[in-house]
Formats: structure tokens, sequence, C-alpha cells
């Protein structure tokens, strides 16, 4: 399963805020809500918050097995 735990590691890490992505760089709440039930969202705003964060993709997903 993917699971958007690094995303918060990372946002706390950096100068922005779910405020700020959503007022400055116009990410919906939509979006930020599901990063928060780790439900899926497109690469388009993958890349989209890798370009504001200037981060990689693992530092925002990563794949769980739900097998283990």
């Amino acid at each position: 399963m993917i699971k958007y735990t690094p995303f918060w590691e990372t946002l706390k890490k950096s100068n922005e805020s779910t405020y700020t992505l959503i007022h400055k760089y116009n990410i919906s709440s939509a979006t930020i809500d599901r990063l928060r039930k780790n439900q899926g969202i497109s690469t388009m705003k993958l890349d989209d918050l890798c370009r504001i964060l200037k981060c990689r993709v693992e530092d925002i997903i990563v794949y769980e097995d739900e097998g283990k």
C-alpha cells in the first residue's frame, strides 16, 4: 500500500505548511485530505509537491507491503 507518511515529515522540515500549499501554490484542500487518508493522488500532483518542497518522490511516498 502506498502511504504518504514521508510527506508529513518533509513538510515539517520545510518552510511550507498545508496553508501555503493551498493558498500560495494552489494545491487543493481535497489533495491534502487525500494525503492525510493515504488515498491516491496523480503523478502530476507528486511532481508539483516535489517541485514546491524541493525534494525527491521518496520524500513524499513509501510503499509498505500489507502482507507483512
